[in-house]
């Protein structure tokens, strides 16, 4: 699957600190890596509704983390999944009388225009599952043949589904920390079946459906007709391209259960040992009214319908930015209009001729996104720094440029 042009991104003297963020599993902050060249990985869309802002945070979020790897001397690679065949794609195609496949490609074509727009650096390899099938299969049948899978027939027709036998992991349960009774709360929203007769655990997940009349399938050997279960796409596809154990798993706190333990626990037991990831960062859910922002619910601000009515793409990436990444937070108009203006205040000071020397601030940038993604201190600074170019001015002609490069190489904001 191609992905979306790349922005260039400028040059800057000196380097961010090494980058740290918050590991749940130790309750701190930490540094994410030692060596020279991170490994991460961000699960992609299921591409059947136009990105919200809900998604945009997500990515923006992940752009900034690879912009201060980036900036501290790192080399990044960057995996993004593509969910271009599963129910929700197949139901919204059926709602609205169009081709699954039609609806999928159309949709990551929008959602690349928005990534586009909003300044987003394209992955290293964006892959879809429709074009990952054999790499997904051979997982699935390599599974079954250690023993960590099991068949249930299907009810009333051929063939049979397969499904991970979950007591055949030690660590399952160890990436989200959650109690059964937690993930008994929203395993059945969140695509899990826990009532299907027969299954050894109410949480196991299934690998591989076997066909359906009027779904799409594929010949898949050993494991009969049919198509994969949601989890095992990301543990293939991240086996395969970056191996066990690395960096970063990235995604919205709705995946850290079951996407997130299941793609772990099934990696494992593809592979013997454990951790699939060594940090798991989450971005927090954005609402609407208070309630989570959703394609389920319909309650969705969406990036293409700003970018129609006129809304400049950075003022919303810094709309985005000015929350923190683990905190929960509501889009209001109010917040866009802020934005607006903040830009429109930056485009202002950035434009003088000379101001007040630069180099505190872009240290304050530096430094602040590298503190587990601290955007709005990041933001906050460049704020007091163009607040005291347009009221005192400054006899640096380098200052306006280098401020302006800091904000595009670091934040991603183009001015």
């Amino acid at each position: 699957m191609k992905p979306w042009p790349s922005p260039y991104v400028p040059a800057v003297p000196g380097s961010s600190p090494p980058l740290r963020l918050y590991a749940a599993s130790a309750g701190a902050v930490e540094p994410v890596v030692l060596g020279p060249t991170v490994r991460m990985y961000v699960c992609g869309i299921t591409p059947y509704d136009a990105t919200h802002i809900g998604h945009a945070a997500t990515y923006v979020t992940f752009d900034v983390v690879r912009r201060s790897l980036h900036d501290a001397g790192r080399q990044v690679v960057h995996v993004q999944n593509v969910t271009d065949v599963d129910d929700p794609l197949l139901e919204r195609a059926q709602r609205d009388g169009v081709s699954w496949a039609d609806l999928a490609e159309r949709e990551v074509a929008l959602f690349g225009e928005d990534m586009t727009a909003l300044g987003v650096l394209a992955p290293d390899h964006y892959v879809g599952v429709v074009e990952s099938m054999g790499t997904i299969v051979e997982a699935v049948a390599a599974l079954e043949a250690s023993g960590a899978a099991y068949r249930l027939a299907v009810p009333g027709g051929p063939g049979e589904d397969v499904y991970f036998d979950l007591a055949s992991s030690a660590s399952f349960g160890e990436v989200s920390g959650w109690t059964r009774e937690q993930m008994a709360e929203v395993f059945a929203d969140r695509g899990g079946d826990p009532d299907r007769p027969g299954k050894r655990d109410p949480f196991d997940p299934l690998l591989w459906l076997a066909a359906r009349p009027g779904e799409p399938a594929w010949e898949a050997g050993v494991l009969g007709r049919g198509r994969p279960g949601w989890h095992v796409e990301c543990s293939a596809i991240a086996l395969r391209h970056l191996g066990m154990g690395f960096d970063i798993q990235g995604g919205g706190t709705d995946l850290i259960f079951p996407h997130h333990e299941m793609s772990a626990v099934q990696a494992e037991g593809l592979t013997g040992h454990p951790p699939f990831a060594r940090h798991y960062v989450h971005q927090s859910m954005v609402g609407l009214h208070g309630e989570k922002m959703s394609k389920s619910q319909g309650n969705l601000v969406l990036v293409s319908r700003l970018r129609a009515d006129g809304v400049e793409p950075m003022a919303i990436r810094l709309a985005l930015l000015a929350h923190h990444y683990r905190t929960p937070w509501d889009w209001t108009e109010d917040l866009l209009a802020t934005a607006v203006a903040q830009r429109e205040r930056w485009r202002e000071g950035l434009s003088v001729n000379a101001g007040p020397d630069a180099a505190a601030t872009v240290a304050a940038v530096r430094e602040r996104v590298a503190d587990d993604l601290d955007t709005p201190g990041a933001l906050a600074a460049v704020d007091a720094w163009v607040q005291r170019c347009l009221a005192e001015g400054g006899d640096d002609p380098a200052a306006p440029g280098l401020v302006s490069r800091t904000v595009d190489r670091v934040l991603g904001i183009r001015l």
